[in-house]
């Protein structure tokens, strides 16, 4: 690289200012499925410099940005084939993590014997699902504020690294408490792998259209996996989102030769802010939790995508059941039917990416923002997923419980209703996305907290419930609240301007996505 070139890489320090460089977009984790938030255009915003004045009025620091819009080691210029075999990678590593919530299932009447464990009117065993829940809803909490400060790349290795080694207590086991623990860190390690695929995603492929189908295809790969846990270890993701760290390192270490600027210290312009790490952590505590309380929105999305998520986990449950007792299977063949609900999420994943169109086009009736496209308009894939998939799905797999119909027929219940789930969760958390901008990674927080704590728990009431209430009117129970659930999304497409002007954080998300568009059409 020639001086004039070094020139567009490295720029005298400001004084504390941002000069128009692009935000990392934020991403966050939902029930497993990583969602990601378009970019947000900077402006000269002022950085805090309480803890780095030092720094920003040192007149031998220089801030490290790409070589120009065209740098090819800036991950949007990428090839197609390279943002996809990126992309591809992290789709694996997520896909044989989640794999490792539900997997130990099928196993769960060797472990019941080996440690004397009751799986009588209540499942005992399925505490190892309940651990890896309650570990996947409180460790990302303390997690992903680590992950902003140190970047994805260390941390997601790190983790990945972590969750391998996990597996070797899990079968060397002398206990059933052990595999408790062991199970709760396992469950913590999953968020990260799942974020990190945003990440990826959202730093590789620019804008919303374009991100549009990967981030399609996450939805329905992170529910599913195979057993391929330790063949996809990630070093080969030489991707950091986007902070820069190969003009970093460049700039930290070469000798700049023939440059004025040659032997100063060098920073990226993400540095320039450095929270101490625990104001980060207790501001990404507090924040989903206050606005889980305070939200109407984001309480009534929580519950509605919290439920649809934990009814999947329970019918991993009542599959062994309900099968066992009318067809005479084992845990492994009623295992094989769970692949119907894998077939349904595919089909989810379908239906989100092809009413994409719906959402692009409500920009033209867009009173508040034109040329923004509505927020309630993510809702439609929620609705239609909600009613003919969750709730549809439920009676359809509980009202062909019966010896004499064939098996298929519940296994398109099945089928149906993870069509539904993914529908739900993944509209509903684009809609926060687009309703609450800047603090839509909140908003998810409170969802991911939410849904894997009914992960953990809703499943432990199926034995029970399809024991005393019978098949037939155990699935009817689910889809009668299922149907109130769906009735939610009515209002908020009805009211939703209303909606929007009462919510303190959905009024500045208008406000910014505004100003967006006045300075795109500048």
């Amino acid at each position: 690289m020639s001086p004039p070139d070094r020139e567009a890489a490295v720029m005298p320090r400001p004084h504390c200012s941002r000069l128009g460089a692009r935000t990392d977009v934020s991403t966050a984790n939902v029930g497993h499925v990583p969602v990601v938030m378009d970019e947000l255009e900077t402006t000269k915003l002022p950085v805090p410099c309480s803890h780095t004045e030092g720094l920003c009025h040192d007149p031998d620091s220089l801030i490290v940005t790409w070589d120009g819009p065209d740098d090819p080691q800036d991950p949007f210029n990428w090839s197609l084939r390279k943002k996809w075999w990126a992309t591809g990678l992290g789709l694996v590593a997520s896909f044989v993590c989640t794999m490792n919530g539900t997997i130990i299932t099928v196993a769960h009447k060797a472990i019941s014997e080996e440690f004397h464990v009751s799986d009588g009117t209540f499942h005992d065993s399925y505490w190892l699902i309940t651990s890896w829940g309650i570990g996947a809803a409180l460790c990302p909490l303390v997690l992903f504020p680590i992950m902003e400060d140190f970047g994805v790349r260390p941390v997601v290795l790190g983790a990945y690294f972590f969750f391998i080694c996990l597996l070797i207590p899990v079968g060397l086991a002398q206990n059933f408490a052990t595999l408790i623990v062991v199970r709760f860190f396992s469950g913590g390690c999953v968020p990260l792998m799942s974020d990190a695929v945003a990440g990826i995603i959202s730093n590789v492929f620019h804008g919303e259209r374009a991100r549009s189908v990967p981030h399609g295809s996450s939805g329905w790969f992170l529910y599913t996996s195979i057993p391929f846990l330790a063949l996809d270890w990630l070093p080969r993701i030489n991707l950091d989102c986007r902070t820069l760290s190969y003009h970093h390192y460049r700039s930290s270490r070469e000798p700049w030769f023939g440059y004025p600027g040659g032997g100063k210290k060098a920073y990226t312009s993400r540095e320039l802010d450095r929270t101490p790490l625990y104001q980060v952590v207790i501001r990404s505590v507090q924040r989903p939790l206050y606005m889980l309380c305070t939200e109407s929105v984001v309480f009534v999305a929580t519950l509605w995508a919290a439920f649809s998520l934990g009814t999947i986990y329970l019918f991993t449950q009542s599959v062994e059941q309900v099968y066992g007792e009318l067809y005479g299977w084992d845990a492994v063949q009623a295992g094989y039917v769970q692949v119907a609900i894998v077939i349904g999420e595919i089909l989810g994943c379908g239906l989100c990416v092809s009413t994409n169109h719906w959402y692009y086009a409500s920009a033209a009736r867009n009173t508040e923002a034109p040329g923004t496209p509505i927020p309630e308009a993510r809702l439609y894939a929620s609705v239609i997923g909600g009613f003919f998939g969750v709730t549809g799905g439920m009676l359809v797999y509980g009202w062909t419980s019966y010896p004499a119909i064939h098996w298929i027929a519940p296994a398109v219940g099945l089928a149906m209703v993870g069509f539904g789930t993914t529908a739900v969760v993944v509209g509903n958390a684009n809609y926060l996305i687009d309703a609450y901008s800047k603090y839509a990674a909140s908003a998810l927080g409170a969802v991911g907290l939410v849904e894997n704590t009914s992960i953990a728990f809703l499943p432990l009431a199926a034995t029970a419930m399809y024991t005393d209430l019978g098949f037939q009117w155990a699935s009817s129970l689910l889809a009668f609240m299922s149907l109130v659930l769906v009735a939610t999304p009515f209002v908020v497409l009805k009211w939703g301007k209303e909606i929007r002007s009462r919510s303190p954080f959905m009024k500045e998300a208008i406000i910014e996505s505004s100003q967006r568009m006045m300075r795109m059409g500048g």
